[in-house]
């Protein structure tokens, strides 16, 4: 463990430590047993909700099903030293204790520590701390759904804070309503394209529970055209903000001469896979060293939903 630390890295570093010490068979077994012991209700709500949204894995205890804690406890026992690697990368404590949060949550089920750091004080993806202000901005906002992103970003910057807003949505009903709900406002472009590292095409893959979680997958019944933010616009852009159901890496690869040419800022959901905490980053980094890194957490107490990864160009 390190010498000079605070609270909070002491508490990740511990935690760490311990991973270490555990083989993968010590640390499943482990967090099944965390598991065992939490209140009936608590179980209920964990099984439904990775029934109904199924990017991690399956767990039913009932049937013996454990797929998403053995998924999980792989990632962070094969790649502690990548969490490591992120957490010295971050630039506040606000975002260090978020992340220790994360792997405190996914070993330990620890509901309190995840609560603590669910930001209440700012717009989804509008940190004031880390986006004080906006002006001339390009905004790209891909999975923009019905348009909550881009209002929330007129609200936090005002009308006049933008040049141009391009919106990439995947889905024809949301697209419709997208359009529809920003009518008002001048200077966005609306894209019916998936967002990927190439032209082509993909498929929707349609979530019964909730449209907002519709995805592209190789077969389906809606075929729709993907292609790279780095093909479809050429001008520069200035900000990036990426929520598209796991299909993020891709979009990121799609992106990179925009990475490297324009350092935007990059706004980019990173919990709906677990090793995307740290691959994402790593990405960005390994495209442009000009970023300072922030996580903060826009979702749900008890499993860490809208974990949002903000890479933001150095001054």
């Amino acid at each position: 463990m390190k010498k000079n630390m605070n609270k909070v890295d002491k508490k990740f570093f511990t935690l760490v430590d311990e991973v270490k010490r555990f083989s993968f068979d010590e640390l499943f077994k482990r967090i099944k047993l965390n598991y065992s012991v939490l209140p009936i209700n608590i179980k209920n709500i964990l099984e439904n909700y990775f029934d109904r949204y199924d990017f991690w894995g399956s767990l039913n205890e009932s049937q013996g099903d454990f797929d998403e804690i053995e998924k999980k406890a792989k990632v962070i026992k094969n790649h502690i030293d990548d969490f490591v690697w992120l957490y010295n990368k971050l630039q506040d404590y606000s975002s260090k204790f978020l992340l220790f949060a994360i792997l405190n949550n996914w070993i330990n089920y620890d509901c309190m520590s995840l609560k603590q750091t669910i930001d209440k004080s700012s717009e989804h993806y509008f940190d004031y701390n880390l986006i004080p202000h906006c002006k001339d901005e390009v905004f790209v906002d891909v999975g923009a759904y019905n348009g909550d992103t881009t209002l929330s970003f007129i609200k936090s910057y005002g009308e006049d804070s933008y040049k141009k807003i391009y919106c990439f949505e995947i889905t024809p009903k949301v697209y419709d309503n997208l359009q529809l709900n920003l009518k008002n406002y001048k200077n966005i472009q609306y894209i019916n394209k998936a967002l990927r590292d190439k032209k082509g095409y993909v498929y929707i893959d349609e979530n019964s529970t909730s449209i907002s979680a519709n995805r592209t997958t190789k077969k389906g019944q809606f075929k729709i055209t993907c292609t790279s933010l780095d093909e479809e616009i050429s001008g520069k852009v200035t900000m990036i903000k990426m929520d598209i159901e796991g299909d993020e890496k891709r979009a990121i690869k799609g992106c990179k001469q925009h990475i490297i040419k324009d350092t935007p800022k990059l706004l980019i959901s990173i919990y709906h896979k677990n090793e995307h905490y740290f691959e994402l980053a790593r990405m960005i980094n390994q495209y442009n060293k000009n970023y300072n890194f922030y996580l903060r957490n826009y979702g749900g107490e008890l499993y860490p939903t809208e974990i949002v990864l903000f890479a933001i160009p150095k001054k």
